[in-house]
């Protein structure tokens, strides 16, 4: 236990962040105001192509605004994947709204879209058309995006595509957060790029871009003194983060290289071991960056080593590793809310563990790393 600890998804500097930051106290603006903020939109715009976008302080703040945007309010239903983080789900009850989970597909573990719709026939049978539909790209991996908007479509349902994990993966070369009706990226500490703490909200209209800024800003009223017509919030990023973003937005395209390459040394390290399955796209439509490498273990294949044996041999080893996110419809905060599907997340949960993941692993961390693994299925 004496070695460094191998974190699953470190903060990875590139070197010019310090540059940027530099230029906002030399300037002076130490505020959710600056060059530094302007400059990374446009960075992301850039980069999105034909998208508006708009930094805050955190992904949970983007969904947050992003539900306001579709018009949810208090009493409205949100159909929600349930396989991810919890802040995909929370801002629905920050609204007063009540989630609705839907199971994933194994295709690619993201929102099912035979059991959305589903979610969809029944509760407007039951007197309640859903408001909004939040998808999401789970571990970098797009979902399902044309069977998903088809049935958005059919039910004139808005997406909300939740790409947290996903910024730099494409869909047939159009890239993630720019298919949703709203987008949202998260830059927090174990993201593809950081800014210690962030987020943004991707959408398809300067409209919006400046409504969501309005609302992020506490929905000051145009006048001389403070006055507001309704609720605002405390939600934009600070131009000290963004300058920490412009840096690493220079070095996104090479971090998304290194994260598939930590991909590819799982699919090498695994390819042998019977009962062991690396994620993996479906076929070359979808372009991953793999934000973190994950596989399913089958003991009934591996003589009953599953993944919590391989999860507390990595920590003897001083080597971090989680499991699957936990289904949302098994927590118990959202235990009483409806979920349609099958099993898919449950048995996905079950079976899964994340791994190492960080695009500054070095090789002696992958010896390391490999030495475990096949110390323990030898």
């Amino acid at each position: 236990m004496s070695k460094d600890k191998i974190w699953l998804s470190p903060p990875h500097m590139g070197g010019s962040e310090l540059k940027y930051i530099q230029e906002a106290f030399d300037t002076n603006w130490i505020a959710p105001v600056g060059a530094n903020l302007d400059c990374f939109e446009a960075d992301l715009e850039k980069y999105l192509s034909n998208r508006y976008v708009t930094l805050l302080n955190s992904g949970t703040a983007a969904i947050h605004l992003g539900l306001i945007l579709l018009g949810v309010q208090a009493g409205d239903e949100v159909l929600c994947q349930s396989m991810t983080f919890a802040a995909s789900a929370n801002p629905i009850l920050y609204l007063g709204a009540k989630p609705i989970f839907i199971d994933s597909e194994i295709k690619t573990w993201n929102i099912c879209p035979v059991a959305l719709e589903e979610a969809i026939v029944d509760r407007i049978a039951k007197g309640k058309k859903p408001k909004a539909i939040i998808a999401v790209h789970l571990y970098g991996v797009p979902y399902q995006i044309e069977l998903v908007r088809l049935v958005a479509d059919k039910y004139s349902i808005p997406i909300l595509e939740d790409s947290a994990e996903a910024l730099g993966s494409c869909y047939k070369g159009k890239a993630c957060g720019t298919f949703g009706d709203v987008g949202v990226f998260s830059f927090n500490g174990s993201k593809i790029i950081t800014t210690s703490g962030g987020g943004a909200l991707i959408a398809s209209s300067k409209v919006l871009k400046n409504r969501a800024l309005f609302l992020a800003t506490q929905a000051k009223d145009n006048a001389p003194y403070y006055q507001h017509s309704e609720v605002g919030y405390n939600y934009r990023m600070s131009n000290i983060c963004a300058g920490i973003g412009r840096g690493q937005m220079e070095v996104l395209d090479s971090h998304i290289d290194l994260r598939r390459s930590m991909h590819e040394f799982y699919v090498e390290l695994f390819n042998t071991i019977d009962g062991v399955e690396v994620f993996t796209v479906p076929n070359d439509d979808y372009f991953a960056n793999y934000w973190l490498s994950t596989i399913l273990i089958d003991p009934l294949k591996t003589n009953g080593i599953n993944c919590e044996t391989l999860r507390l041999a990595f920590k003897e080893a001083n080597i971090e590793s989680r499991p699957l996110w936990k289904p949302m419809h098994l927590q118990p905060v959202f235990s009483t809310c409806p979920f349609y599907g099958g099993i898919v997340a449950e048995s996905l949960f079950k079976k899964g563990l994340c791994l190492p993941s960080g695009s500054n692993l070095t090789n002696e961390d992958r010896m390391r790393i490999k030495t475990v693994v096949l110390e323990l299925f030898k």
